[in-house]
């Protein structure tokens, strides 16, 4: 059995994490079924999912970068990768919500994560999402962090004592919340996402102990459950949630009365801002809508709102700064309220991954289904699974576009398999392999022979990529100095040099002299075009029969990406 740590040090964030997924992986189904508040579109559990599922990839990611390493991350780079992973994921309002908790938390664990440190974290925790929310409401995740936070007050001792304290405060909180909320009573449930939060820290607590917590009655209440509507039972996690008339699984459960005259969109987009511009895009979001919820900070927001007009509630962002990774969604279509017949399902679609707003824009002029991954942000299963939904085809070919997301990807495929859909997933691990795929794509052939096609095409062009090296460091290709440009060519460095089209010149001509027919250059939005046609013209002198093309990939981590096929 591993030794338990004396203070949160950095592994057991990483398995707090990993537990946290785990127990909403189990009781995301059940949560999602009890989703009456703000909006009863049975997806908490499943956002709550999403948002630790990328908190948790985060933390993986640090670990990863110390694998050659003999000593573990700091406790610090894995709290603030913990919280930046959930802000940059969240999804929906509990997202969101939690999302703010763990950044409370991880700005005062990353000074130390001893009980001292804890109990104020919990503490700063639940004050700062109250503050994130535009109107707070009693009997929801934040009544039950609050909750948290004080039962942790009471403990002087050690970390154990501190994390089991909070859980069982948060419990009973939660069993509370049918009273102090009248939709939770008139259903007979407690908040979905309380009950999520109740999770997390059911998982904290597992992490320190090494036990996982006793998931029954609440100690010391001399009683099964909270009664609500006159002796019907509102139960605890785990193993089911009794609620009142209703078996679980039968949900989302409505509320006729709520769920008429509320806002028709959930708008959610990730906003790089200044503290000032965040201010004032508040004041605008909270006239337009409701349910309005901002966090983060350091210049990188994730906002939330309901709202009537969702292209004002993403022009307020664009007046604030730089919205991007904007998500709509109509309630009445997600939550099964549309009467509308839904048009029948393609037979097939594509759904690729890109670097890139200018290659979304490109594959999607081809019919395919974009997902953006922004630098240092890679898309989580749940994104993807969500992209080959909105594709709404029979059959999908999956392109990742990145060696790091085969297992994300694969994962993604799995799950939308189970749901009926026929997935391909081509093992492409550069936008410009996915490019070559997309290029030869038929969508009236049979199904495997053109993923054969598009696999085909994808493995006959070779990639490369420019970046900037950030420090001094040993490569295949000798030591390069923080700042000089790095050719990486099929994911190796084989090139150094000192400014962007000298060393581009040099990688095309390695890659150049096994042969090729055609170059495909994509540049990021510092470089400009003048660039593309010093290459194009290097290009066109030392090799008569390759043609080349160019395309601008707008933000992206690259300042050049070259493919030759």
């Amino acid at each position: 059995m591993p030794q338990l740590p004396d203070d949160l040090d950095a592994v057991a964030v990483r398995t707090w994490c990993s537990l946290a997924l785990e127990a909403l992986g189990r009781e995301r189904a059940e949560i999602d079924a009890i989703n009456v508040y703000p909006i009863a579109d049975g997806d908490t559990g499943t956002n709550l999912y999403l948002t630790v599922e990328s908190a948790a990839a985060a933390v993986e990611a640090v670990f990863a970068a110390h694998e050659t390493g003999t000593t573990a991350p700091a406790t610090a780079d894995a709290v603030r990768a913990m919280a930046h992973g959930a802000l940059i994921g969240a999804r929906g309002n509990s997202g969101t919500i939690l999302a703010q908790l763990l950044r409370g938390m991880a700005g005062v664990l990353a000074d130390g994560g001893d009980a001292a440190h804890l109990r104020l974290a919990l503490t700063r925790a639940a004050a700062a999402a109250r503050q994130a929310v535009a109107h707070p409401v009693e009997g929801t995740v934040l009544t039950v962090a609050t909750a948290a936070a004080e039962a942790a007050q009471g403990e002087e001792r050690e970390v154990r004592a501190v994390v089991s304290a909070a859980y069982e405060g948060a419990r009973a909180a939660l069993a509370r919340t049918p009273e102090q909320l009248a939709v939770l009573g008139r259903a007979g449930v407690v908040d979905a996402g309380g009950r999520g939060l109740v999770a997390v820290l059911g998982a904290l607590v597992e992490a320190v102990t090494g036990q996982a917590p006793v998931r029954g009655p609440r100690a010391g209440s001399g009683k099964a459950a909270a009664p609500v509507d006159g002796g019907s039972v509102v139960g605890l996690p785990v193993g089911g949630v009794p609620v009142a008339g209703l078996p679980v699984g039968e949900g989302p459960l409505d509320c006729p009365e709520d769920a008429d005259g509320g806002p028709a969109f959930e708008v959610i987009y990730l906003l790089e801002a200044r503290d000032e511009q965040v201010d004032r895009l508040r004041t605008r979001l909270d006239a337009l809508g409701d349910s309005l919820v901002v966090v983060g900070g350091d210049g990188l927001w994730h906002v939330h709102v309901h709202v009537d007009d969702a292209g004002a509630a993403v022009e307020a962002g664009v007046e604030a700064g730089r919205p991007y990774r904007i998500r709509i969604t109509h309630f009445a279509t997600e939550s099964g309220h549309d009467v509308r017949v839904q048009a029948e399902p393609a037979q097939r679609a594509v759904v690729v991954v890109v670097p890139g707003d200018g290659l979304a824009g490109l594959c999607t002029e081809a019919g395919a289904t974009t997902v953006i991954a922004r630098p240092g942000e890679p898309p989580a299963s749940g994104e993807l699974v969500d992209a080959i939904r909105r594709a709404h085809a029979r059959e999908v070919v999956l392109l990742p576009n990145d060696a790091a997301l085969r297992h994300t990807a694969a994962a993604a495929a799995e799950q939308a398999r189970t749901e009926g859909v026929r997935v391909a997933l081509v093992p492409t691990r550069a936008a410009v392999q996915g490019i070559a795929a997309l290029a030869v794509h038929e969508p009236d052939r049979g199904f495997d022979e053109d993923v054969v096609a598009m696999t085909a095409a994808a493995g006959a062009t070779r990639y490369a990529e420019l970046a900037v090296a950030e420090h001094r460091s040993w490569t295949m290709a000798g030591i390069c100095q923080a700042g000089d440009i790095l050719g990486l060519i099929d994911g190796d460095v084989a090139v150094i040099g000192a400014d962007v089209p000298a060393t581009a010149r040099t990688v095309l001509d390695r890659m150049l002299a096994a042969g090729g027919e055609l170059v495909t250059l994509v540049l990021g939005e510092d470089v400009p075009d003048a660039v593309a046609d010093a290459l194009e013209e290097y290009v066109r002198e030392g090799h008569l029969a390759v043609d080349t093309v160019v395309y601008r990939g707008g933000h992206q981590r690259a300042p050049l990406l070259i493919g030759v096929e």
